[in-house]
């Protein structure tokens, strides 16, 4: 059973997140909540203290409990998955993002579950196998100071990853480097990957496990990765809070003129 000040503090994250009280505006005072019949005065203080230590809502004397700024998380583009990170250093995707978001990380903000699972008609033709194949899912949800921001499960092939850490359940990357280190030494170096975003309302399921209202907004990630010869080594598929993230891309802008002169 839910206690009351969890409910209430879930409600009042809920209408902070759904722009009802809007950055620099006060919550209603403890005493208007007791009075609403929201709870005892303990209640209201021990909900409006766990919003705190989420870092949603700021209380001071002669200003309240007031709601503070929430900058997004940078989710960033080809950059997260730069080699360098991750070959040569224990750089993990999202734990790129939150570097440069200057926000603080540990990397147990990730767990995982591991299972073999039939592949669904989006994985199996990602990796070019019969429908209902056996593949290998890596479900991981990622929490910052302890509330969720994203979900992402990726699906490998089972000769790409049997014996491999990507199928250890413990917390946290697999390993040093993650993932994509691991494929690296399996011989299955990622070189290019594709990734196709579209905007959605989270589902009852979903919505459950990320902590939010039904049918808030989300981004749904899907990721191919590929080695040089084109081998599909992942095929991921995430979803993220849409108010937790700004998506940030920097590339080169290509010029198919230029860049084609002198083939034929």
């Amino acid at each position: 059973m839910v206690s009351k000040w969890r409910e209430l503090a879930d409600r009042l994250r809920a209408e902070i997140e759904a722009g009802r009280y809007k950055p620099g505006e006060p919550l209603p005072h403890i005493r208007e909540l007791v009075d609403r019949g929201e709870g005892s005065k303990t209640t209201v203080q021990t909900a409006y203290k766990a919003l705190e230590a989420e870092g949603l809502v700021m209380s001071s004397r002669g200003h309240g409990t007031v709601v503070q700024e929430r900058p997004t998380l940078k989710r960033l583009g080809t950059q997260r998955y730069d080699k360098v990170k991750w070959r040569d250093d224990d750089q993990v995707a999202f734990i790129a993002d939150r570097v440069a978001s200057g926000r603080e990380y540990k990397r147990s903000d990730q767990t995982q579950t591991i299972s073999r699972v039939p592949a669904s008609a989006d994985v199996a033709k990602a990796h070019g196998l019969p429908e209902g194949a056996e593949v290998y899912a890596r479900a991981r949800l990622v929490k910052e100071k302890g509330r969720p921001t994203h979900t992402l499960t990726s699906y490998y092939l089972p000769e790409h990853v049997e014996g491999t850490r990507l199928i250890d359940p413990t917390p946290g990357p697999a390993g040093k480097g993650g993932g994509f280190r691991v494929l690296y030494e399996a011989g299955y170096e990622p070189d290019s990957m594709t990734e196709v975003l579209r905007a959605r309302k989270a589902t009852q399921d979903e919505a459950e496990l990320l902590q939010i209202r039904s049918g808030e907004p989300v981004v749904e990630l899907h990721r191919t990765t590929r080695t040089a010869d084109g081998t599909v080594i992942e095929y991921a598929i995430g979803v993220h809070i849409a108010s937790r993230f700004s998506w940030e891309y920097e590339f080169r802008i290509p010029d198919s003129a230029r860049d084609g002169q002198g083939r034929g």
